[in-house]
């Protein structure tokens, strides 16, 4: 790990952790008063618009999500990244390296999330802004890891068979869970059922097109142990692991906020992401506990 690389990454991380900060709480804390009102989309429905806050001019349906996520984010994953962060600057070494690989990667993924699926408000130079440091911060991580050291250095305990099935599963429920929506709507000639204001489902496209099929390539490549493999699968459990917690979390500022949610959109798109959340958990303690 060069000297370089190593200031770049760490200045990297601060920014995204400085920046997190300002869009999280924000989206918490931040409020203006306003009132719900509908509003006719594209599609001729009515929609509920939120009103108030950094949200107001978002969907009744989608701002308290959006404001679960900003919660997670700044008391659970913001703490992580300041602590992985530490650790990499006291020690060089490659178990931390990862863990902050991981960790960035996580932001990666709600940086992306609020830059192209929030309707546009004050802080949108501050999302592109952590958007990009994100995404050069995961990339100056991912080149600064010897992939030949890390195979060196993963043991012989992993359970690999809990883990291909854990692959397995993440790589088609994240397919099984959208997908009905799109074909529904592609049947039915109608927009998605929640598609409301938006011009598309951002969590759609990141699981079904980034995080499902990274699985299945992570699956391929750990059959072959290589040091992508083992990458991809501390990036995918970090993820999938806060990802879990982050989904309760929303749902209770949906509740709060007066919206009832299906007893079958909780069983197939939340219990099953938490159950996963679980398993990755486990999973993600046995892989740092296993690397020498």
């Amino acid at each position: 790990m060069g000297t370089n690389k190593d200031k770049s990454l760490h200045l990297v991380t601060l920014l995204i952790i400085v920046l997190s900060i300002i869009t999280s709480a924000i989206g918490v804390f931040y409020k203006t008063g306003g009132q719900e009102y509908n509003f006719v989309n594209q599609y001729g429905d009515k929609v509920k618009i939120y009103g108030d806050g950094l949200y107001a001019h978002d969907s009744h349906f989608a701002a308290p999500i959006f404001r679960g996520t900003d919660f997670t984010i700044l008391f659970i994953a913001v703490p992580i990244l300041i602590i992985a962060l530490i650790l990499d600057m006291k020690r060089r070494a490659l178990k931390n390296r990862i863990f902050l690989m991981s960790v960035i990667s996580l932001f990666t993924y709600y940086s992306v999330s609020i830059a192209f699926g929030i309707t546009y408000n004050i802080l949108h130079l501050i999302y592109i802004a952590l958007f990009s440091s994100t995404i050069f911060g995961l990339i100056i991580a991912i080149s600064s890891i010897d992939q030949e050291q890390v195979e060196n250095s993963m043991g012989n305990k992993l359970p690999f068979k809990g883990i291909n099935v854990f692959l397995i599963l993440t790589g088609f429920c994240l397919i099984a869970a959208w997908l009905p929506d799109i074909i529904t709507s592609l049947v039915t000639g109608r927009p998605l059922e929640l598609l409301e204001i938006y011009t598309t489902q951002i969590t759609y496209v990141l699981d079904m097109g980034i995080i499902g099929p990274t699985a299945l390539i992570c699956l391929f490549q750990l059959k072959k142990r290589s040091g992508l493999g083992y990458l991809l699968l501390a990036l995918l459990l970090t993820v999938c692991t806060i990802v879990g917690i982050m989904l309760p979390i929303q749902t209770v500022f949906q509740v709060n906020a007066g919206i009832s949610l299906p007893i079958e959109a909780a069983i197939t798109k939340i219990a099953t992401f938490i159950v996963l959340a679980f398993f990755a958990l486990y999973f993600n303690m046995k892989f740092y506990r296993n690397m020498k």
